[in-house]
């Protein structure tokens, strides 16, 4: 395993908060700063594509994945991510090749990965309590080898983001027409389609099921309302996501807040959308 500990030393020289001289606080502050950029940037496609039902959807599925790996004794880091990415190709392979809504396929596998997991449950009572950091989050018990993950993740989603941003934006306008331009567009779905489910599956082990589509989908509302193009709405969702998580995690370990951190998150990520509409309110207030 990669010895991460003078990254550690660096960050708790450079933020000098006493919080941040504990280990594990180190350690969330480091898969956090890794995992914010990835939602900020897929979230831009969450929400310029609609598919807020689709990463919804994938989170709800990480029960079945944790179920699944703890009633067959297998690492549920392994089998939670797995089980994700599973779903994921396989929405967009119903989607393609169904004369269903998008909505409706999406709304099947949801119904279904809930079922599942909750069928999983019911036959021993004793996974639900193991379930229960699945559902609220709890980014203080990110390990190294997480960590270490996220890393490779991060390099693979950001060379992605690099080489098909424009391509992802072609087709969420038209994918018939991207067709016709020769972006590859089958790739690109499955691409995104995978990426974002394993995004979406790490981003519950820090903010819940019940929050993981909000950390993407917050700060890329946001980040819309203050930019004047696609490229400066990329930038903001990095800022706001970047400050959010940093701040969110900090104000937790406040004695006087004492938060869920993934929550707080949350909330400071919404206090940048409540400033983004006062911006917006502002601008069409202006005289032309």
């Amino acid at each position: 395993m990669i010895d991460l500990s003078s990254l550690y030393e660096l960050l708790a020289r450079l933020l000098p908060f006493d919080c941040l001289q504990h280990r594990f606080m180190q350690q969330a502050l480091v898969g956090l700063l890794l995992l914010a950029p990835m939602a900020g940037a897929m979230g831009i496609m969450v929400v310029n594509f609609r598919m807020a039902f689709f990463a919804d959807a994938i989170s709800h599925s990480a029960f079945a994945g944790v179920a699944l790996g703890l009633l067959l004794t297998v690492n549920p880091d392994w089998t939670m991510p797995l089980f994700g990415l599973l779903v994921g190709l396989s929405i967009m392979a119903m989607q393609r090749h169904s004369t269903l809504s998008s909505d409706t396929v999406i709304g099947v596998f949801f119904s279904a990965m809930v079922a599942f997991g909750l069928a999983i449950v019911s036959r021993d009572r004793s996974l639900a309590r193991d379930l229960q950091r699945f559902l609220y989050g709890d980014i203080l018990t990110i390990s190294d080898g997480q960590i270490v993950a996220l890393a490779c993740l991060f390099l693979v989603l950001m060379t992605f983001q690099t080489i098909g941003f424009n391509h992802l934006l072609y087709i969420g306008l038209n994918s018939t027409l991207a067709r016709a331009h020769r972006v590859r567009v089958t790739v690109h779905q499955y691409l995104f389609a995978g990426l974002l489910a394993l995004v979406v599956m790490f981003a519950v082990q820090a903010v819940g099921v019940l929050l993981v589509t909000a950390l993407m989908i917050v700060p890329a509302a946001a980040a819309r309302n203050f930019a004047r193009s696609a490229g400066a709405m990329f930038w903001w969702a990095q800022a706001i996501s970047l400050s959010s998580t940093v701040a969110g995690l900090l104000l937790s370990a406040q004695d006087w807040a004492r938060t869920a951190t993934g929550a707080t998150i949350i909330l400071v990520a919404c206090g940048w959308f409540v400033l983004s509409m006062t911006v917006v309110a502002l601008r069409r207030e202006r005289p032309v």
